[in-house]
């Protein structure tokens, strides 16, 4: 083996043996050998996972690309930032009745216990019986259990609660969800969040979603109904974090159907369109491809449904739309 001790090849012999020493260390910076990090040894799994992305990746780090590791470093501390809500919402989250807790003790598997939590909020856990639960987190509930097996059973216990099912905190979700129904809440939720859980809107929603949630009245024990509105465009198409508010236990969220205009007549795609902030007769007519050659535009007309039943109304192109609108454009004679 050659041994140096600087990049210029200085080491403790000279003459030939130091010049075939320089030698060898330029072969070995010029080809190094396979990374270990990649032929199994500490990380065999990413290169069978990852094979042709990661590979050259350590093998760059382990030379000493400093750039590299630093990018993948970056890569590893974002998807670990992205499981911290999750964390917190499961610190948080009170417990309560239907929930299913997964309890184990170190070093104590006889011990390990799926407990679901009575409509009383109680849990059975051996040795120690009925303990309650109802409103804690699952650290307060790590605490109780352990205090309780201390005291006779076990000497220091380490006890740990995960909630496996999350059932009694929920929101009914109606109207244009993909899922509608009952979503379970987990610790802190969103509008968002909920939406997720529900499967998303589908392509019939409206603009408005309509949150209704049940509140004590000042120095009083009653409850009463308030309703929360949220212009949705606001929170999905443009991002804006504030319509993205805060969901609770017991709220019903509904999601209207859209209006829809129906354009007809010379137009390329005649159909129904669904209404829009400000749509007007020029936009929806855009909606369904525009004007055909035949169109008579100047005698665009709208059928339009009231209580005296259906009126015709000679229309401006900039004049707004209305739900259940029929807008027709006559052919041209000429």
């Amino acid at each position: 083996m050659c041994t140096t001790f600087d990049r210029m090849g200085i080491s403790i012999m000279s003459g030939t043996m130091k010049h075939t020493c320089l030698k060898e260390t330029q072969r070995i910076n010029k080809n190094p050998p396979p990374s270990p990090f990649v032929k199994g040894g500490l990380f065999p799994s990413i290169k069978r996972g990852f094979r042709g992305v990661y590979s050259p990746l350590w093998q760059r780090g382990v030379r000493g690309d400093f750039k590299v590791n630093t990018i993948f470093l970056q890569m590893v501390f974002i998807f670990l930032f992205s499981l911290i809500p999750f964390t917190l919402n499961a610190q948080e989250y009170m417990i309560g009745e239907g929930d299913l807790l997964r309890i184990t003790v170190y070093d104590n598997p006889d011990l390990a216990t799926d407990a679901r939590v009575s409509g009383d909020g109680k849990i059975t856990f051996p040795l120690i019986g009925e303990v309650e639960v109802n409103g804690l987190t699952a650290i307060d509930v790590e605490k109780r259990i352990a205090k309780l097996l201390q005291d006779g059973y076990i000497k220091r216990p380490q006890v740990a609660v995960f909630i496996a099912e999350y059932k009694s905190k929920k929101v009914t979700v109606l109207g244009e969800f993909a899922k509608p129904g009952l979503v379970e809440l987990r610790g802190s939720s969103t509008l968002m969040e909920v939406i997720s859980g529900a499967g998303g809107i589908t392509v019939n929603a409206g603009e408005m979603l309509y949150i209704q949630r049940k509140i004590l009245k000042p120095e009083s024990s009653s409850k009463e109904d308030v309703t929360i509105t949220v212009e949705l465009t606001r929170l999905v198409e443009k991002g804006d974090v504030t319509a993205n508010v805060a969901v609770f236990d017991g709220d019903s969220i509904y999601l209207p159907r859209a209006a829809f205009v129906y354009v007809n007549g010379e137009v390329k795609t005649a159909g129904a369109y669904k209404i829009t902030k400000g749509l007007t007769v020029l936009r929806a007519i855009t909606l369904a491809g525009g004007f055909t050659p035949k169109a008579w535009q100047g005698r665009t007309k709208i059928i339009r449904k009231t209580e005296k039943g259906e009126v015709e109304i000679r229309t401006k192109m900039d004049d707004l739309v209305m739900p259940d609108d029929i807008v027709f454009v006559p052919e041209s004679f000429f």
